[in-house]
């Protein structure tokens, strides 16, 4: 039976895909504990983490740093901010973040000044305080977002891919192409003019419902373009 309590494995991988600082640096060790103890994870999954977590112990911070910038804030295709990757530039932009930002506070997570909460880090902490089956049917909402930024992620040869194709199986999808893992010292180097560009609308005019959480916004979220300040 599954539990129904809340998981701590969906604050794990955020902190993985949150702007890394000395504070991820201290607490790899404890996510890697909870990464391993956590039996729902399949073997290759796991196994693409801990590629991850050797990526980060290999690098010194700066070096971190800057392939992050290089890789997520360069362009639409692979931002980590989900209203980015559907609407781009849109005026329900204001009252979806309020709706977002309702949801989250009505299950008491409140986010610093200059936090938005389109941003996935922020999500997947909010999913943390969820019971197992709202979490997950409220991560599945955002699927199609999830696959093409796994997706990009792995073309671009980032270790991140593995972080994100992580969260696939725990929304019941199907698993990412794993990346070659061989470009993040490179991707602040090479910006693409494609990077740029809205991601296929095969998905651009749809609206992503927020259905299915404990206590869901009335209105359905739709995401949009807004480019946060970075966490503290």
């Amino acid at each position: 039976m599954m539990s129904t309590a809340p998981d701590p494995t969906y604050a794990a991988l955020a902190a993985l895909l949150d702007y890394p600082d000395e504070s991820l640096v201290a607490a790899l060790d404890s996510i890697d504990a909870h990464l391993r103890e956590h039996a729902r994870l399949p073997k290759a999954v796991r196994a693409g983490l801990d590629r991850f977590l050797a990526y980060v112990r290999e690098r010194d911070l700066l070096t971190l740093q800057e392939n992050y910038v290089g890789l997520f804030d360069r362009g639409r295709a692979t931002s980590l901010y989900l209203f980015e990757h559907v609407h781009g530039e849109s005026r329900d932009r204001g009252q979806a973040m309020v709706d977002l930002l309702q949801m989250y506070e009505r299950n008491g997570l409140i986010l610093n000044q200059g936090e938005l909460p389109d941003y996935l880090p922020v999500f997947l902490e909010y999913l943390s305080r969820l019971p197992v089956p709202d979490a997950r049917k409220l991560l599945a909402e955002t699927g199609e977002i999830l696959s093409a930024l796994a997706g990009q992620l792995a073309q671009r040869g980032s270790h991140y891919g593995f972080v994100v194709g992580a969260l696939l199986p725990m929304a019941g999808l199907a698993p990412a192409d794993a990346p070659d893992a061989t470009a993040d010292d490179v991707a602040a180097e090479r910006p693409s003019a494609a990077d740029y560009r809205a991601l296929d609308a095969s998905y651009a005019d749809e609206a992503v419902r927020f259905v299915g959480a404990a206590t869901p916004a009335e209105e359905p979220v739709r995401f949009y373009d807004q480019r946060p300040a970075r966490r503290t």
